[in-house]
């Protein structure tokens, strides 16, 4: 029997969007001063190893939570390399639960380097790697890794050959969400903001990853707190898939994120993490014990929010 060949990263992800009506995406960046208590008391021992245990359970009653809502997740591994080895077997098991509810995973690590080293990190998330008796296997094995190209197509090939080999994606920083991302990204090179010109070498690393839906594999990060740059950049990469960061607690509106789409509703997914997976913490029972439930209820409201927002503006 033949293997059946993995759609196009892109066309899973536009299919998972149709799925679940939404084109929003739960981050999982948990931290253990906000984790319910009742999560870590089950836990005697005061190490590494308890936290990944405490982040594990969260983590998973979150993704029971929200699975049949949104079409990805995203963790951001800085929450979980800062207890090492243990912080990455929480990450390793947040993967694999999240994609076992058939969940995309956007590993958000913001990887870059040159040669062997970019193609080390490549076959750690996108590919495969050699064990000792020399068959492949794979790693982390996420759907898409977040990338800073700050030095280049040098670091930028192997992600993009894997994206093709493996049916991955990539998202690269363009114009980024925190508030000082203009002391680099708005500089002017000859006439075009650093912004503008990532995003032309986005666009050109990107050619030939389009899938079946007409949009590419190679897409770029684009932060909602910036709409009118992110309107720029549409221009600049229509077949593109933006990964919008900055909506909720980073202050950006449903109205913000709008530039992002495209006419045809598509080209853009939305990230919100601790306004989703902390949202018991502004509810004003404060119950811990239905983080879960309240975590639900704030993914249900974003979902909404957002396609009031896209109907609004393509009246």
């Amino acid at each position: 029997m033949e293997n059946k060949v993995p759609e196009n990263f892109a066309d899973r992800l536009i299919n998972a969007i149709d799925e679940k009506h939404n084109p929003s995406v739960v981050g999982l960046d948990p931290r253990i001063e906000h984790i319910p208590e009742h999560l870590k008391s089950k836990h005697c021992r005061d190490d590494r190893e308890a936290v990944a245990d405490a982040f594990i359970a969260f983590n998973k009653a979150i993704i029971d939570a929200v699975y049949d809502i949104v079409p990805a997740v995203k963790p951001q591994l800085a929450f979980y390399e800062q207890y090492g080895h243990c912080g990455i077997r929480a990450f390793e098991e947040t993967i694999s639960y999240a994609r076992s509810k058939g969940l995309i995973v956007i590993a958000d690590a913001k990887r870059n380097d040159i040669g062997s080293t970019a193609e080390a990190y490549s076959a750690a998330y996108l590919g495969e790697v050699r064990n000792s008796s020399g068959s492949m296997i794979r790693s982390f094995d996420v759907d898409a890794l977040t990338l800073n190209a700050y030095l280049g197509w040098d670091g930028v090939k192997p992600f993009v050959q894997a994206c093709k080999e493996y049916n991955k994606g990539i998202f690269i920083l363009a114009k980024t969400s925190n508030p000082s991302s203009g002391d680099l990204q708005d500089k002017k090179i000859d006439d075009k903001t650093v912004y503008e010109e990532m995003s032309h070498l986005i666009g050109q690393w990107g050619d030939g990853s389009e899938g079946k839906r007409g949009y590419r594999s190679i897409g770029a990060v684009v932060g909602a707190t910036f709409p009118e740059q992110a309107k720029q950049i549409r221009n600049i990469l229509p077949n593109s898939i933006f990964l919008v960061p900055g909506y909720g607690a980073q202050g950006a509106i449903a109205a913000d994120i709008v530039a992002c789409f495209n006419p045809d509703g598509y080209g853009a997914i939305i990230n919100s993490s601790r306004g989703i997976i902390f949202a018991y913490m502004d509810d004003q029972n404060k119950n811990s014990r239905q983080f879960d439930t309240t975590a639900r209820s704030a993914a249900i409201r974003m979902k909404e929010d957002i396609s009031r927002a896209l109907a609004f503006f393509s009246l």
